[in-house]
């Protein structure tokens, strides 16, 4: 059962963490390893180029782009059981 301590915002902060862990580790793993090379792609999610508005005074820009791989996947779905426990 989840305890009230727990919230939403610390799910995101592991989620992140999680993904970030799993993308280091598949670069690491990936360049270091030639069997496991292809822990090292990753495929791009996102807007191709940024949305700009331009109000002369200044310009604003806005895209996001995700370079997902597989450690990646895996390392948020260990972080969501981390974060059950």
């Amino acid at each position: 059962m989840k305890s009230p301590d727990k919230n939403k915002s610390l799910l995101g902060v592991f989620i992140l963490l999680g993904a970030i862990l799993g993308s280091i580790a598949g670069e690491i793993l990936g360049s270091s390893f030639t069997k496991l090379s292809f822990l090292k792609t990753a495929y791009k999610v996102g807007t191709a180029s940024p949305f700009n508005l331009d109000l002369k005074v200044f310009n604003l820009a806005i895209g996001l782009n995700f370079d997902i791989n597989i450690m990646t996947i895996i390392g948020i779905i260990l972080a969501i059981i981390l974060y059950r426990k």
